[in-house]
């Protein structure tokens, strides 16, 4: 069929459709399901298979399943839990990311991800942890990554991880590390286009926030919105699932976390009105950052015997268990960790990280 000289033919100067990664990043349960179901319904791209939505979430994540696999696995072999307190965790997940295994496994993900759309979004609360892993990929496949990173009361989003995640999440665990989560997230993503949002703020009035997002990030999509994308959009938006609404008088807090986490929150409710004239809160988020490292040393060194004996309780429980029988590669084990990669990731969420890191390891097969 000849082709329609009506119609406009490309040519060699035709630029090709440029590759954008919009990223959600900040802490579990502060809105990064919501402000990505939005953008998914805007016209991203979710890879799939997705996650698939429970009770926990019943809108659904809006997570890709090879993304939340992909960062497990490097939070397992890091020993990194998904909501770390440490400061140094950083540094160890930064060492296992650069590994060439990995670069190579995400490389080849995005390629073919970016073969069926030009237009990708991302989201994992995991994801925090590896954010210059993703920049650097994704530069390196032509894409242009920009950054949403959520913000949420900590009071609430610790109280909601404690209903619908962790029933025993001690108040102190909690704030501390949601404030290693957001201090690195803001340091991680300086530099590259970005919009902080706030999940009240979504909820209450999402179309002027997603404007806002379009116009932070250079996405036209979402800076021209329809009545069709209204409709959509707006019988997705249930401010009723916020449902959980602690605030700093509700936590049990040491007084030097409280007051390094009230002032932190401070500095970053700024961030969506000023944009990236921000350099007098990122000075703030500096000193703050470099105040928690200290007394999470600090802490860390007090609770020495603590630490201690748990590794001791732990060896011993070790020793005392019987031997494992030995299976052949591709046995029993190979067929159980099989199994246990097909359970759903938001069961998978509701085992502490070091119980599944153990799990891991009993059903790896051996060589």
């Amino acid at each position: 069929m000849s082709p329609d000289p009506s119609s406009p033919q490309p040519t060699s100067e035709d630029p090709a459709p440029q590759r954008r990664l919009v990223l959600v990043a900040g802490a579990g349960r502060s809105g990064t399901s919501t402000v990505a179901g939005i953008l998914q319904r805007l016209g991203l791209v979710v890879p799939a298979p997705e996650v698939v939505s429970d009770e926990t979430n019943p809108r659904g994540f809006s997570e890709s399943q090879w993304v939340v696999d992909f960062h497990d696995d490097l939070l397992m072999h890091a020993n990194v839990q998904v909501s770390d307190a440490r400061p140094d965790a950083w540094t160890r997940t930064s060492a296992f990311a650069e590994r060439p295994g990995a670069t190579r496994l995400l490389t080849n993900w995005l390629e073919e991800q970016f073969a069926e759309s030009d237009q990708l979004l991302i989201k994992d609360p995991r994801i925090s942890w590896f954010l210059p892993l993703w920049t650097t990929i994704a530069r390196r496949v032509g894409a242009e990554p920009s950054f949403i990173t959520m913000l949420r009361p900590p009071a609430e989003i610790v109280g909601s991880k404690r209903t619908y995640y962790n029933s025993f999440l001690q108040d102190a665990h909690g704030v501390a590390a949601w404030l290693n989560m957001l201090l690195n997230t803001e340091r991680a993503t300086r530099g590259s286009a970005r919009s902080f949002v706030r999940y009240h703020d979504l909820l209450g009035d999402w179309e002027p926030v997603i404007t806002r997002i379009g116009a932070d990030l250079d996405l036209a999509r979402l800076r021209e919105l329809t009545p069709a994308d209204r409709e959509v959009v707006g019988g997705f938006v249930d401010p009723s699932l916020r449902r959980v609404n602690l605030t700093w008088d509700d936590l049990d807090l040491p007084d030097r976390l409280a007051s390094m986490a009230r002032e932190a929150w401070a500095a970053l409710d700024e961030l969506p009105e000023i944009g990236e004239d921000a350099s007098d809160v990122m000075a703030r988020l500096d000193r703050i950052h470099e105040e928690y490292a200290a007394y999470y040393l600090e802490s860390e060194g007090v609770s020495r015997s603590s630490v201690i004996a748990v590794r001791q309780a732990a060896e011993r429980a070790r020793k005392q268990s019987p031997p494992e029988p030995v299976a052949a590669p591709g046995g029993f084990r190979g067929m159980a960790a099989s199994a246990a990669r097909r359970v759903p990731s938001s069961v998978r969420r509701l085992v502490p990280a070091p119980a599944r890191a153990r799990v891991r390891a009993k059903l790896s097969p051996r060589p």
